[in-house]
C-alpha cells in the first residue's frame, strides 16, 4: 500500500501520536545486550545506534545523555514524499523545541526532549489545525 505523499494531506493528517515512556540514545560496538529491545537501530561506522526505553539502558548499564519523548506520526507517509520532514522540524525548530527524525516504512517517528514533549505534541496538532 503506498503511502501519502500530498503535503497538505500529511500535515492536516498527521495525527500525532506522543507514545509512553522515556526513551534514550546510545550507542554500543558489540551487538544489542540482552534484556534491551532497540525501537530504532542505525548502523554506523563509529557503532550501532539504539534508540531504546530509558528504564532498559539503566539496567543495561549503557550511557546517555539525551532523554527524549517519542512521537508517531500516524499518517501513512510516502517515503518520497517532499516537505513533511521539512515543515514538522521547521515548525518545532521555531518553538525552541529540537527534534530526531526517523523515517519508517508507515510512518515518521519524531524524539523531542522528554520534558517538552507536551509542548511539541501541542505545536504539532496546531500544525496539523492550520493545514486543514
Amino acid at each position: 500500500m503506498a503511502g501519502e505523499s500530498d503535503l497538505r494531506k500529511l500535515l492536516s493528517g498527521m495525527r500525532p501520536e506522543l507514545n509512553p515512556g522515556r526513551f534514550v540514545f546510545t550507542t554500543v560496538t558489540a551487538g544489542v545486550p540482552d534484556g534491551v529491545h532497540p525501537v530504532v537501530t542505525v548502523a554506523e561506522p563509529e557503532g550501532l545506534t539504539l534508540v531504546v526505553r530509558r528504564e532498559e539502558a539503566d539496567a543495561a548499564g549503557l550511557a546517555y545523555d539525551y532523554v527524549a519523548g517519542w512521537i508517531t506520526l500516524r499518517i501513512h507517509s510516502a517515503l518520497e514524499a517532499v516537505g513533511l520532514t521539512a515543515a514538522v522540524s521547521r515548525e518545532l525548530a521555531d518553538a525552541g523545541l529540537s527534534c530526531n527524525v526517523v523515517a519508517g516504512f508507515h510512518h515518521d517517528h519524531l524524539f523531542v526532549p522528554a520534558g517538552d514533549a507536551d509542548r511539541a505534541m501541542a505545536v504539532l496538532e496546531d500544525l496539523a489545525i492550520r493545514s486543514a
